[in-house]
Parts: structure tokens; C-alpha cells; sequence
């Protein structure tokens, strides 16, 4: 049965509610993206970020994004925005991660020895809601053990992965999601552009 619009908002109020609560105690959970259900942490918080590292049993710290309310937050966590990468948030029509230099005002340990980040703008309610609410950037990565298969829908998603986390988001607020990754661009200090993933 369809819900009606105040049980979708009253919903949506009270699981923000207890997601914001567990990502404030360094807790870690499972909700959905504009793109496929993702695992998440504050970005500020290294033990909740270590806490999804050894549930996708992996070291790789370019694995890990971060996804943030609005464009004018990327510059709060990269130390000089090259101009392209605005030009290319300005133009994309489908969900873009850009993987920037010098990051800054993150957990070190979501950093790489090249010291980039990977920033997407989510344009997902729920995600919005929370990351503006918690006014910190949201760690995103597939819901899937390193080396498995990328679940593009909540019921692909393993039952570790779903026995690992601390809070799971309803799915009746997974919306409209395109069900695939990213494309993701890096760009260089001087505005290098690199794909990686179309």
C-alpha cells in the first residue's frame, strides 16, 4: 500500500532522526544514495571510518568517498578547488564523484598517501537532509565486502553487511536511484582531467 505524504514525511523525520543520532556516537550505517545503497560515517569521525574499513575487510583508502549537501561544501574539504571542477559539477547530468588534490578537514585515515579525496554532491533527499543536519560530510562505499559485486538494489545487499552496521535506513526512502556507480573524474592540481569510470 502506498503511503500518503505525511506518513512519508514522518518517516523520513524519524529515520534522520536515529541515523543523525548513531553517525554522532560514531556509529555507522546503511542508506541509500542517488546512486546504489551505500555504507557511511562522519567523515570527520577516523574510528567510525575504521569501523567500515574492516567491514568491507579492506586498507584501500581510495575505496572511500565523500558525499556532501551542496556544491558551495566541496571547498571545505579541499584546500584549492581547481576551476575545471566546478565547470564539470556545472555540467554533469548524471551522478559525478571528482577525486580532488590536497584534501583537508577529514579523518586522515580516509586520505591516500597522494592526499586526494573523492567528493560527489548528492542529490537524494534523505542523504541531503542528513548531511545538512549533521553539517559534516558523509562517508559513502557500495554495501558489499571487498571484491563482491556492487549490490544495485537493497535486497542484493549481504547479510554481513547488514548484520555490520549500526542503524539500516528504511528502504521506502531509497527514492529514485540510477542502481549504478558513479562516474568518477580526477582532476589535477594545474586541472588535469583524468577519467576513471565513464
Amino acid at each position: 500500500m502506498e503511503m500518503s505524504m505525511e506518513e512519508k514525511k514522518s518517516l523520513l523525520e524519524d529515520q534522520l532522526a536515529q541515523a543523525l543520532a548513531v553517525l554522532k556516537s560514531g556509529g555507522i550505517i546503511l542508506y541509500p544514495t542517488d546512486t546504489v545503497w551505500g555504507i557511511g560515517c562522519d567523515a570527520t569521525q577516523p574510528a567510525a571510518v575504521e569501523k567500515i574499513y574492516a567491514l568491507k575487510n579492506r586498507t584501500d583508502r581510495k575505496s572511500l568517498l565523500i558525499l556532501v549537501d551542496h556544491p558551495d561544501q566541496v571547498s571545505r574539504y579541499v584546500h584549492k578547488v581547481p576551476e575545471i571542477a566546478w565547470q564539470l559539477l556545472d555540467v554533469a547530468d548524471k551522478p559525478l564523484t571528482l577525486i580532488l588534490p590536497e584534501a583537508r578537514a577529514v579523518a586522515e585515515n580516509l586520505i591516500p598517501e597522494e592526499k586526494t579525496i573523492g567528493i560527489r554532491v548528492v542529490d537524494h533527499e534523505f542523504c541531503r537532509k542528513l548531511i545538512h543536519k549533521l553539517n559534516r560530510p558523509l562517508v559513502s562505499t557500495s554495501a558489499n565486502p571487498a571484491g563482491e559485486a556492487t549490490p544495485s538494489r537493497f535486497s542484493e545487499i549481504p547479510k554481513v553487511i547488514l548484520q555490520g552496521v549500526d542503524f539500516i535506513v528504511d528502504p521506502a526512502l531509497e527514492g529514485n536511484p540510477t542502481r549504478k556507480a558513479s562516474s568518477i573524474i580526477a582532476v589535477g592540481p594545474g586541472g588535469e582531467i583524468q577519467i576513471i569510470r565513464p
